[in-house]
């Protein structure tokens, strides 16, 4: 493993998943491996639970961790090749992600989409200079199109509470937001829930469909009710429409998951990345309640990143 950027294989995600568990049971058991090496956390955009997690994923491998936030602490970046830069900017990614590179072992990056630019977006082009540039095992703490240690924690969570089920019933559905929201964990949700092989139904109003290259294999649902009979794990979470890019279709409050909505999915087990808007995407009902996972999923963040590190220390 080169990168950490996105799913690889159903081999290589299980193998992270496993290696997790065993850093969740004992986190100090590789405490030696990092020992005289530096991760870069470098944040183009805000972060609580990716920051911290990585930060004490490092800490938990001897690992010295520094964070930058470069969209407060750093020069303004110009990311286009050739570019004259005489107006806001003031370092070209060239310079910086190269410098970046001679100082870590490895970096930890995490940068937004527009959601003006669907091309730039879709093609990542922003993270892609980092790791085109700093010559070092990049680390994606949420990309354009892609949150993969997100999505590795949520895995974590449903083999935890699988119950021996060996394709559970999963099911993504949309929540309503006042804000337009990139498509990052629900892309990377998808890649990685198909990729390791579960039952996956995505439902959402006519409008929100995803980008293909995500969701094929699938089953697509416009019904929510339809879609969330039997489901053994319930995914919420917002996101703009894709075809319209970065447009906000719908906000029908009709799709927020509640109680009422999960009668027929009584052993349901709710999930959510966070940071949640209450009674908006997800009642207190549900995010109070026995079904909800949310705060497993925070924990393991922490040891979906340690795996990771792990893994590309060697």
């Amino acid at each position: 493993m080169k990168h950490f950027i996105k799913f690889e294989s159903k081999e290589l995600g299980q193998e992270l998943i496993d290696l997790a568990l065993v850093y969740k049971a004992n986190p100090r058991l590789d405490l030696a491996k990092g020992q005289g090496k530096r991760v870069g956390c470098i944040f183009l955009n805000p972060s609580l639970r990716t920051r911290v997690s990585t930060q004490i994923a490092a800490q938990n491998l001897g690992m010295e961790a520094i964070v930058l936030n470069m969209d407060k602490e750093g020069w303004a970046l110009e990311m286009k090749e050739g570019a004259i830069m005489n107006k806001g900017t003031v370092e070209h990614i060239k310079d910086a992600a190269g410098v970046l590179g001679s100082y870590f072992d490895i970096l930890a990056i995490r940068a937004f989409p527009s959601l003006t630019n669907r091309e730039e977006d879709v093609n990542d082009f922003v993270f892609g200079q980092f790791v085109k540039y700093s010559g070092k095992p990049v680390v994606s703490l949420e990309s354009a199109v892609r949150h993969p240690l997100q999505s590795l924690a949520d895995q974590i969570t449903i083999q935890e509470f699988a119950e021996g089920k060996r394709k559970p019933k999963v099911v993504l559905t949309w929540a309503p937001h006042i804000k337009a929201i990139p498509h990052a964990v629900a892309n990377s949700f998808s890649e990685w829930t198909l990729g390791m092989g579960h039952d996956l139904t995505i439902t959402y109003p006519e409008g929100y469909e995803l980008d293909e290259a995500f969701t094929k294999g699938a089953s697509l649902e416009y019904n929510q009710s339809k879609a969330l009979e039997d489901a053994d794990f319930v995914y919420v979470k917002n996101w703009s429409s894709f075809n319209d890019y970065g447009k906000i279709l719908s906000t029908d409050h009709s799709w927020m998951l509640t109680e009422k909505h999960l009668k027929k999915a009584k052993e349901a087990k709710v999930m959510h990345c966070l940071p949640v808007r209450r009674n908006l995407e997800l009642s207190d009902e549900i995010l109070d309640g026995a079904r909800s996972l949310v705060q497993k999923q925070a924990e393991n963040r922490i040891y979906a990143a340690q795996a990771v590190i792990g893994k590309l220390l060697g």
